[in-house]
């Protein structure tokens, strides 16, 4: 076990990233280093409307509650946290927003064996629905853990279908990906290699779709149904999720934690889109969790 080079890993993930988001834009992100990690952010792209890359790597004495909730055996020992995570958000509502993520956790005490694990996954938010984009992401992320055994694919679609829902409105908050946690079955080597397969696929996932519809007209319309769907989006990530808890709880850097938020939102009362329209759709053909593949 060695955090060392799973911290080399990421810092040099982070690069490639962006490097490759760059190229996509044609803008530069801004790089604001804070002591414990890097925040690559880009506002008012060419493309990207808003979008973020950060790095960090946290330490402490001891866990925030949103840690030890799930896991009391770790109170009480010394910990570090590292990983990269990233959400982009196109102005164009034909281009989804995409979130990915990779960490490490690693937790000591003098005199017991380091309690350690991966998690991570990539997942997909349309607003407006293309199967063969859909299939294309899937197909990408099932053959990134193919190498790792022939149900892992399976167990971590169906994690990530069940883990991106908002329960207060009882629907999911796109079309899923993979996602995984507390990952340490089969040794350190294995599972640094999985996380290193689901944080490597990410641009072959993403990046193809994005090229595909960066030129597809819209207007208006498009822009208002996007911005109420961004609404769902900050909903999850300031009510559910387990990483946007952490960062807050642990002492992390705010900018960098809540970067993922989307720059334009709108909410409605009751709001319900037009039978068959292509809103409706995005409810009924492509947020219930299926096989796209």
């Amino acid at each position: 076990m060695n955090p060392q080079l799973v911290h080399d890993y990421l810092a040099d993930l982070q690069n490639r990233i962006v490097a490759a988001l760059e190229e996509l834009d044609g803008k530069s992100f801004r790089r604001d280093s804070w002591g414990r990690g890097t925040a690559c952010v880009i506002e008012e792209g060419n493309f990207f409307e808003r979008g973020g890359v950060n790095f960090s790597h946290v330490t402490g004495d001891k866990l925030p509650a949103s840690a030890t909730a799930h896991r009391p055996e770790l109170a009480g020992r010394k910990w570090e946290a590292m990983g990269v995570s990233l959400v982009l958000h196109p102005r164009n509502p034909h281009c989804p927003t995409s979130h990915m993520n990779v960490r490490f956790f690693v937790a000591t005490r003098e005199g017991a064996e380091p309690v350690w694990w991966f998690g991570g996954g990539i997942d997909l938010t349309p607003y407006y629905g293309f199967a063969e984009d859909c299939a294309h992401f899937h197909r990408t992320c099932r053959d990134a853990l193919a190498p790792f055994g022939t149900d892992v694919h399976r167990r971590y679609k169906k994690w990530c279908d069940e883990y991106f829902f908002l329960k207060h409105r009882n629907e999911p908050r796109g079309i899923g990906g993979i996602f995984f946690d507390d990952l340490d079955e089969e040794g350190f080597e294995r599972c640094f290699n999985l996380t290193q397969a689901v944080g490597d696929a990410f641009t072959a996932a993403y990046l193809p779709i994005c090229e595909r519809r960066r030129d597809t007209p819209y207007g208006e319309r498009e822009r208002d149904f996007q911005a109420y769907r961004r609404g769902r989006y900050v909903e999850f990530n300031l009510v559910w999720d387990r990483g946007t808890l952490f960062g807050l709880q642990s002492g992390g850097r705010t900018e960098s934690i809540l970067m993922s938020l989307p720059p334009v939102v709108k909410w409605r009362y009751d709001w319900h889109p037009e039978p068959g329209s292509a809103e409706e759709k995005l409810y009924t053909d492509f947020l219930p969790p299926r096989d796209w593949i």
